[in-house]
């Protein structure tokens, strides 16, 4: 229930607040290191990346920047979430997105889902609409991290199952990175969550990046 409720703040009347946060924090994000002489990771989600209620040098984008030039990798993080999107809208923003970065990235993090899970909208429909996402970035020869969602308990067991399994299902597909819950850890902690209770406060986002941090790196690294 408490994600339900919270996931309420992702909804399309919140949009224009984090339209705005997204877009200064891609501005915030993409200060530093230029993009040419590093890694580009670009962050393509809802407003869990865009930096819903929080200043846009502490929404996640920006700080997993810092965590990684922390761990001696130089790179770029574009905030592309967008509060408010499902799969479907996302889907249909990708390839203008991609288009209009200044060079192929060397990583794009997928965080959508909640909407849909939200709206009740059917896990096949959200599947297939990922799956589209990761067939488009495979197209482009894209590395793909995933960072997933799971569905409150009372969706039902039915819905819970098929929800669950879709981000595992594609990162294997897919061979793509996996942070399996973007809020695991996290969401139950008041402490570290916004009154709304699905979205992290600062120190909620370091505590995912901390966890997160080390695998994007892993993935940035030459094999």
């Amino acid at each position: 229930m408490l994600l339900l409720q919270g996931l309420a703040a992702c909804s399309p009347e919140n949009a224009a607040q984090n339209v705005v946060n997204e877009t200064s924090a891609s501005a915030t994000a993409t200060a530093g290191t230029p993009v040419a002489d590093g890694k580009l990771v670009v962050a393509f989600g809802d407003s869990l990346y865009a930096g819903y209620g929080v200043l846009p040098q502490q929404s996640f984008p920006a700080r997993l920047e810092q965590a990684l030039k922390d761990r001696g990798i130089a790179a770029t993080v574009r905030n592309a979430g967008v509060s408010g999107d499902t799969t479907a809208a996302g889907r249909r923003r990708l390839a203008f997105s991609l288009d209009g970065l200044p060079r192929k990235p060397d990583l794009v993090m997928v965080n959508l889902g909640g909407n849909d899970m939200l709206r009740g909208l059917d896990p096949a429909e959200t599947r297939a609409n990922l799956t589209a996402i990761c067939e488009e970035l495979k197209r482009r020869g894209i590395p793909i991290f995933l960072t997933g969602m799971i569905a409150a308990p009372n969706m039902g067991p039915d819905y819970t199952r098929a929800f669950n399994a879709i981000y595992g299902d594609l990162a294997k597909r897919y061979d793509a990175g996996l942070y399996p819950f973007f809020l695991d850890g996290v969401v139950r902690n008041q402490q570290l969550m916004l009154p709304d209770r699905i979205h992290p406060n600062p120190q909620g986002i370091d505590a995912i990046v901390a966890k997160v941090a080390p695998q994007v790196a892993a993935t940035l690294k030459p094999r």
